[in-house]
């Protein structure tokens, strides 16, 4: 991943546009229909701390004929964000917008295979690392499907405005490896993102095809890292839907409400 810049503009400075560095995530606010779940306490990791083959991966589309600056266009998609998401993929933005340091919540559905549906819930989140007028990149917690980073930026190429994404992560655990490999895992993942830049081009009126160059970075497999597979969301996610009469019946034993958690 490109490491992004602080461009002069309504941001500020280089230090305003970073996160403040922290040791565990500390949530503070929900926004509604978001799930806090499996971000809440748990610190944020890079590809160095995952356990699959670390992939660069990037997704560009160019929207000719579009009259916005980059940072006009960024501006619409930060604000819009969760309307250019596959149905899939739930993005809750923080209520105070894309800012760095607040949490960006996320309800995904993965496959249960190649071609089958996605139902398998995962409830996460993202740590907005980095903002500024034309970009802005997020950074994954423990126990996300994959560890490591994505950037979403627009900018100008031969007169063109272009918005672009790209990754670099590698699957946080053995489990999440699998499903990459074998279960459509790394599929969907593509496609999500070529979604949503189809999406945001549609957005302007522009049929544009997205581009994609993907790179293996280290084909190797961390098995020092296996250990990650104790935090996996989407277990505890399972876990905590599953779980959900048991808390339902405590909640009426103590007298509380019993309305479903958040």
């Amino acid at each position: 991943m490109n490491t992004p810049s602080a461009q002069p503009g309504e941001t500020g400075s280089r230090e305003a546009a970073w996160a403040e560095p922290v040791s565990r995530l500390k949530v503070s606010d929900v926004p509604g229909g978001a799930t806090n779940l499996n971000v809440d306490g748990r610190q944020v990791v890079g590809p160095l701390q995952g356990f699959g083959q670390m992939w660069q991966k990037t997704y560009r589309v160019r929207l000719p004929g579009v009259t916005f600056s980059p940072a006009e266009v960024m501006k619409i998609w930060k604000a819009e964000f969760p309307k250019f998401q596959p149905p899939a993929s739930r993005f809750h933005p923080p209520m105070a917008g894309v800012q760095p340091g607040t949490v960006m919540f996320i309800d995904l559905d993965l496959p249960a295979g190649p071609g089958l549906p996605s139902f398998i819930p995962v409830a996460s989140g993202v740590m907005i690392l980095y903002s500024d007028d034309e970009s802005f990149s997020v950074m994954t917690p423990e126990g996300f499907p994959v560890s490591g980073w994505n950037t979403f930026s627009v900018y100008e190429d031969d007169g063109c405005v272009v918005a672009q994404i790209q990754s670099m992560d590698r699957a946080t655990d053995p489990i999440y490896e699998f499903g990459t490999v074998f279960m459509g895992g790394a599929r969907r993942q593509e496609e999500n993102w070529i979604y949503v830049l189809t999406a945001l081009a549609d957005r302007f009126g522009i049929q544009e095809q997205v581009q994609t160059h993907f790179v293996c970075v280290d084909p190797r497999r961390q098995w020092s890292q296996a250990k990650n597979i104790w935090k996996n969301a989407g277990i505890r996610t399972i876990l905590y839907k599953l779980s959900a009469p048991l808390r339902w019946i405590w909640k009426l034993l103590k007298g509380q409400p019993a309305m479903s958690d958040r």
